[in-house]
């Protein structure tokens, strides 16, 4: 096959995007087909010979979309965003072009290089302390993660050698198994999965905390926690602080739970994976008064600054603790210039990694930080506009407070009522929405999510919202009525 035919599908291929994305208001935002849909649309067997491009293009429509939840959808709510831009698109196609595997510094410069001033952009962009900067001199520096879930297992792993390095300092006389064994780290109760899922990756306990009745982690809870593990001879050495959680976007006291960490030598790592882009507006960092505590730092703009995914950003004020512990440096890796610029495959726990940056100095040029800052600050106007629809229909409640672009609201009722009303909602496949739960009280939870999503857009979700509401409180009304 011909290599001009192959770049004739590239052609056919970006127009096809463009169209897929400019009328993605057009497609059902859910899918309605059921498990095992795909296979009978297509063959047993690989072709022996090729297949026409056009068949292949046709077969998109036919076996992909119609199993595609449609995230970019400006009526997708659910979980929180993905992130999506043409100059991200445009990016990772460039970083499939080059293909080049970044693992050490010489096995493609350009890829570490510009990872470490486009972290250092993004730092600064988000006000970090300089000590997090790589461009501060010290240090400290930033990498580009897959997920927030890796970044919390590598932060973990890292306040994991830096805790049996100084116990076994301390007390000589254990051995490596014995203060593994004895090591505790915290979070909120209200902290994402994988928080828990780095403790048992880790192989150290992890202790879930209540927050306040603010869904907040506060100092005194943590500081409390401690004292009571170490008169039981337990070493505490590393916290979460959750800037958005997952539930219902509360933000955990950092400025509370930064100097308890520090008096007793735990590594603080704040996960703001969704939260954490809001921070390039100013009006917003309050919510992270006191990260100058903190060891680590990671948020997505894969989630909410138009970078594709993946891009996980994460700083450390001293990645040295993670260099030595990932650090395995057969003769094959080794290169000249070892020491004088970062090898992030000591940085990370795959080997492998994509030209990711390449997708954030794309974005941030062609957006620059006005536009990005525009398009935050319109998402939580969005949210907030959608919050006001709700409190002015009094068969409806607001659960948690909005100060990003999530809403967490319910109908007035039983848990049951409301977890009929998602079925139903879902079930019509108009909008997309998922629940959560904090304390029994069961929830409905949209999100503001596509980049297409305007003022119109929530007017049609919360039209679906209340016809959906008509239906499922007269059908119990007619219930009711039948079971008298």
């Amino acid at each position: 096959m011909e290599a001009n035919q192959f770049k004739d599908f590239g052609k056919e291929m970006i127009d096809y995007v463009a169209s897929y994305l400019e009328n993605i208001r057009e497609r059902r935002v859910l899918p309605t087909v059921e498990p095992g849909y795909l296979r009978p649309l297509i063959p047993e067997n690989a072709p022996e010979k090729p297949d026409k491009w056009q068949d292949v293009l046709q077969d998109v429509e036919k076996v992909i979309m119609p199993g595609v939840t449609h995230w970019h959808s400006p009526r997708f709510h659910a979980y929180f965003p993905t992130a999506n831009s043409y100059p991200a698109i445009v990016a990772d196609i460039l970083s499939g072009a080059i293909a080049c595997i970044g693992f050490t510094w010489i096995a493609s410069p350009a890829c570490t290089e510009l990872e470490v001033v486009m972290m250092d952009w993004l730092g600064q962009m988000l006000g970090l302390p300089e000590e997090f900067l790589a461009r501060s001199g010290g240090r400290g520096g930033g990498v580009i993660q897959g997920t927030a879930s890796e970044a919390t297992l590598v932060a973990l792993l890292g306040a994991k050698a830096k805790a049996l390095a100084r116990t076994k300092k301390e007390k000589p006389h254990m051995s490596d198994a014995e203060i593994v064994g004895n090591l505790v780290a915290y979070a909120s109760a209200q902290s994402h999965s994988s928080v828990e899922r780095a403790g048992l990756l880790g192989g150290v306990r992890m202790r879930a905390l209540e927050p306040d009745e603010n869904n907040k982690l506060r100092g005194d809870t943590l500081e409390k926690a401690i004292k009571e593990d170490l008169e039981a001879g337990l070493i505490p050495f590393f916290a979460v602080n959750t800037l958005g959680t997952t539930s219902s976007c509360a933000f955990d006291r950092l400025d509370e739970l930064g100097p308890v960490c520090n008096e007793y030598n735990l590594w603080l790592h704040i996960d703001a994976a969704y939260a954490g882009s809001a921070f390039v507006c100013p009006e917003y960092r309050y919510l992270m008064a006191g990260v100058e505590k903190a060891d680590s730092f990671n948020f997505n703009p894969h989630k909410w600054l138009l970078v594709n995914f993946d891009c996980s950003a994460m700083w450390l004020k001293d990645p040295s603790w993670l260099v030595n512990a990932f650090n395995v440096d057969p003769l094959y890796l080794k290169h000249e210039q070892q020491g004088s610029a970062p090898d992030y495959r000591h940085w990370q726990i795959p080997l492998g990694r994509r030209f990711r940056a390449l997708k954030l100095w794309f974005v941030l040029r062609l957006y620059g930080v006005e536009n990005l800052q525009a398009h935050i600050r319109k998402q939580i106007g969005l949210a907030h506009y959608f919050e006001s629809l709700v409190r002015c229909d009094d068969r409806f409640e607001i659960t948690e407070e909005v100060l990003m672009g999530l809403v967490c609201f319910r109908l007035k009722g039983t848990n049951e009522l409301n977890e009929a009303y998602i079925k139903r909602i879902n079930g019509r496949g108009l909008i997309h929405l998922v629940p959560s739960k904090i304390r029994d009280v069961f929830f409905l939870r949209l999100a503001i999510c596509s980049r297409f999503t305007e003022k119109g857009d929530i007017d049609v979700s919360w039209k679906e919202i209340k016809e959906t509401a008509n239906e499922i409180l007269n059908n119990n009304l007619c219930n009711n009525h039948n079971h008298k």
